[in-house]
């Protein structure tokens, strides 16, 4: 009974280090991935250049999801005028990524979070993934994802910081609400 409660304690130690919460005022966590056309994605390589907007969806080709990508593509003159870059982030694979972008021509990077690393990073949580069949252009594919992170919005400012946090993410207004703060803080 005592080694089940000690490795019971050392699996939760283990997993709380790698899913820390962050709040508005920490560091922004490094992160690198592959994003939807294949080349490498480092946060790294765009801190201190411009504000940047993270947010983490569920699915690729749901509809929550679809209207979120669609407002942020929309709105996306906006936002470069506000000085900031977008990148959606999911469980999807790769190809489950780049056949969302095409769908709904999509004007950002969309990057892959298959092990829910990235968002265990940011304190997101997650779920199991799934597939889902979606029809594109007459085709029959189906869109895999190895986890579904909960919709999530952050704000790097140019210095690394996290300065905007929503945990409570409304699909279809969210782009709107980053415009606003990001008008009122920049």
């Amino acid at each position: 009974m005592r080694l089940i409660v000690i490795t019971a304690l050392l699996l939760s130690i283990s997993f709380s280090s790698f899913s820390q919460e962050l709040n508005v005022g920490d560091k922004a966590p490094s992160f690198s991935t592959v994003a939807d056309n294949g080349s490498t994605w480092n946060v790294n390589d765009h801190l201190g250049d411009k504000f940047i907007v993270v947010y983490f969806y569920p699915a690729a080709m749901t509809g929550g999801c679809t209207k979120q990508a669609c407002a942020y593509r929309d709105l996306k003159t906006e936002i470069d005028a506000a000085d900031a870059l977008v990148v959606g982030i999911s469980g999807d694979n790769v190809e489950g990524l780049q056949l969302f972008k095409k769908a709904n021509d999509l004007n950002f990077p969309l990057l892959s979070d298959e092990n829910g690393d990235i968002a265990g990073k940011f304190g997101v949580p997650t779920r199991d993934g799934g597939t889902i069949t979606r029809e594109i252009d007459g085709q029959s594919f189906d869109l895999v994802r190895g986890t579904s992170a909960s919709r999530w919005t952050f704000i790097i400012d140019k210095k690394g910081t996290i300065v905007y946090k929503n945990t409570d993410v409304d699909a279809s207004t969210d782009s709107a609400e980053i415009l606003d703060f990001l008008k009122n803080n920049s």
